[in-house]
């Protein structure tokens, strides 16, 4: 029996440190000293943890995921690329576990065999499959110095020989290298350039580079495109440093890579440059600067960045509630509520709250505080900052946490009995993992053709030709930004006259000025020093980010972070059968002037919360544009395309657990077809349960009923 016995502290590098009860149990002897989720931190820091709280017990395949979290930490920060890490070895500890079902159909390596010992046989094949595509992966990566280490660790604890190798016979360690080998020889012919260690094919910026550390844009070509960022030294979001200034665009082709569960009626090929692009889930055009339709949408949503950077001081007074009694539970909003939905001016957007807690039926606490401090926490959060396992991974932590709560119960989808924790995690990873990969894929696709500009480009080089407000005052241009009091304003005689708010922006009169976070110029020590808001140039204006870094190395639009994170909402809700996180909150604790990391803060002890992961997801889109890094028009139609593609990702996913992939009219799994899955069928289907999508065109219709009866038909393979 287990037993709550403490509180445990799941920290993921610096990117999330999550609350949960933790249990614990007698260990086998397979398992007795475990990976825990502190992995993000050196050896010796998890060992005193260790030492400290007891020995935690974990599947193999959670281990080996934690193992992989810590090596993406540990690697460059490449959303798309660890996204496909991700599912790749998902997929990998399914098939090994699948390969001991009768029923269940494998993703990738399709093999069946039999053990005495299912439950063995299964963690070893596991072990070895990981083991070997792990070292494969990342044997180019920054990490491998770190890591390998930690792979050969791991076996040595579980007991495994790493000099094993073979291939041959029906033992699990072969079984194990065998899969490995199948996902890394599909890896070479994928669509993602393995082989050319994942760089760009036919991409090729219009722009050239902005140079953030000098003012302004003068050289910038299309304000409605991507533009490069140069730096004399620049660290990327893992904390590894990249020589010659910046990388160039990530993964823009990424369109081409074979997914999980995309449906092909979802792909548009259109023509750019003499190049045909593959989009998945085309939201369409974003708003284009200096059109009829566009201009306004695009110099509102830069705008609004602006008014935002200026909530990042938590000295300026502004208290708030960021309890789930106060936000969250917003609807999701159409693409032409888009200006009622933000707050335009205070930050947030219309969601309103819970009234009660559905886990305990009480109100949930205020939680007062700074919204300075809430705003850089958030931008901070869910930036991924260093030692990140970027967007995808995140979402592997916070599904880690929900699985280790001692409220969370193993049921698949909330029904059913409830499952063992080796078959909850391959399943739970496996759907997540292709979901991860899926939105990589979308998200990616649509940046790598419509090429979409970052706000620090926009801003500078609109500010650059003036202000488009009033023709009269100086400095007018018809493609400049709009002047908003106390927030975008000109420099003028008067307003640097001694005294006055613009005063130490003398010299620069007809200049633009905006109230914002003033910059890393401001930081000389980031352990004491806070940057603030004021007065400054536009032209010098900075996202909240660290100054060797700026931006992400790709297109905003759209979000990758709106669109990983609806769509693992999606996923989590439809995996848990519940949209509230267990015990009707989800938490995160930001210690007082420990948490952030260019700049001291926060101002006190502060707790992200949230009541269900739809709300996690939408603080996650907002975070974005606290931060600087994506204005509205990137935000809602990533919302929209992870709230589609998350659950398709789901339903893919259950198709393999039940053998409908081999078996598709085997409504009831016991590999046969008769009149017990006809009223399985006719059952999911009058749910509108897209397992009934017998068509696989993303509607449950009577297309789908005369699929079902040729199914039946045709039998099993």
């Amino acid at each position: 029996m287990f037993e709550i016995t403490q509180k445990l502290s799941l920290c993921a590098g610096m990117a999330i440190c999550l609350s949960v009860g933790a249990t614990t149990a007698s260990t086998g002897d397979r398992s007795s000293t475990v990976m825990t989720v502190e992995s993000g931190l050196t050896a010796e820091k998890r060992e005193t943890i260790r030492q400290n709280q007891g020995t935690l017990s974990h599947t193999v395949a959670r281990q080996w995921n934690e193992v992989l979290l810590d090596s993406i930490r540990n690697d460059f920060a490449r959303p798309t690329i660890h996204a496909r890490n991700l599912y790749h070895t998902s997929a990998a500890m399914w098939d090994a576990w699948a390969a001991y079902d009768d029923q269940a159909d494998q993703v990738m390596h399709h093999e069946k065999l039999s053990a005495k010992d299912v439950q063995a046989a299964r963690e070893e094949a596991i072990s070895y499959a990981m083991y070997r595509l792990l070292r494969h992966r990342f044997a180019p990566s920054p990490a491998a110095p770190i890591m390998f280490p930690e792979y050969d660790l791991l076996m040595a604890e579980l007991g495994y020989d790493i000099s094993y190798e073979g291939m041959i016979g029906n033992d699990p360690a072969s079984l194990g290298n065998r899969i490995a080998q199948t996902i890394i020889t599909f890896g070479l012919t994928d669509g993602a350039n393995e082989l050319g260690g994942y760089a760009n094919l036919v991409y090729e910026p219009i722009n050239p580079p902005l140079f953030p550390d000098f003012s302004g844009n003068p050289d910038i070509i299309d304000l409605n495109r991507w533009q490069p960022l140069a730096l004399e030294f620049y660290v990327d979001q893992s904390g590894n440093p990249i020589p010659l200034g910046y990388p160039e665009f990530l993964s823009p082709e990424w369109g081409e890579v074979t997914s999980f569960s995309l449906n092909p009626n979802d792909l548009t090929v259109i023509e750019r440059d003499g190049i045909d692009w593959a989009i998945w889930h085309d939201p369409g055009e974003p708003p284009y600067y200096g059109t009829p339709e566009g201009d306004a949408r695009f110099k509102w949503g830069t705008e609004m960045v602006v008014t935002w950077s200026a909530h990042l001081d938590a000295s300026d007074g502004v208290m708030i509630d960021i309890s789930p009694g106060a936000i969250g539970n917003a609807e999701m909003p159409l693409m032409s509520e888009e200006s009622m939905y933000y707050n335009h001016l205070e930050g947030g957007d219309w969601g309103t709250g819970w009234d009660v807690n559905p886990s305990t039926g009480l109100p949930y606490e205020p939680q007062i505080v700074p919204r300075g401090d809430y705003g850089r926490i958030l931008a901070e959060f869910w930036a991924d900052g260093p030692d990140s396992e970027t967007p995808p991974g995140h979402w592997f932590s916070l599904l880690n946490y929900v699985t280790d709560h001692p409220l969370n119960e193993k049921r698949f989808m909330g029904e059913g009995p409830l499952l063992d924790d080796l078959e909850w995690d391959v399943k739970s990873y496996l759907i997540m993992g292709g979901g991860m990969h899926d939105l990589a894929i979308a998200a990616w696709s649509v940046k790598g053709y419509y090429d979409y500009i970052r706000p620090v480009s926009a801003l500078r080089a609109m500010c650059d030709l003036g202000q488009c407000s009033d023709p009269n005052l100086p400095n007018f241009h018809p493609g400049g930004i709009n002047l908003y009091p106390d927030i975008i304003e000109l420099v003028t005689a008067a307003s640097t006259a001694p005294g006055q708010k613009h005063e130490h922006l003398l010299g620069n009169e007809g200049k633009i000025a905006i109230k914002s976070w003033l910059g890393p110029t401001q930081i000389v020590n980031p352990d004491t020093d806070i940057a603030g808001v004021g007065w400054m140039l536009a032209e010098n204006w900075w996202p909240y980010q660290r100054p060797s870094f700026v931006t992400p190395p790709f297109a905003g639009y759209v979000s990758g972070h709106s669109t990983f994170s609806r769509g693992a909402a999606e996923i989590m809700t439809l995996l848990t059968g519940t949209e509230f996180f267990p015990g009707g909150m989800g938490e995160f604790v930001a210690p007082m002037n420990e948490f952030l990391v260019f700049e001291d803060g926060p101002s006190m002890d502060i707790t992200l919360q949230w009541a269900t992961y739809q709300d996690a997801s939408d603080q996650c889109s907002l975070s974005r544009i606290w931060g600087g890094i994506h204005p509205p028009a990137d935000d809602l139609p990533g919302r929209h395309m992870g709230q589609v593609i998350g659950p398709e990702a789901v339903t893919e996913a259950r198709r393999y657990f039940r053998g409908l992939k081999s078996c598709p009219a085997d409504f009831e799994g016991d590999g046969s077809v008769d009149f017990f899955d006809i009223s399985k069928f006719l059952k999911a289907y009058m749910a509108n349960d897209q397992i009934a999508d017998m068509t696989m065109d993303n509607q449950v219709d009577v297309s789908d009923i005369f699929s079902f009866i040729d199914a039946m038909n045709t039998g099993c393979k």
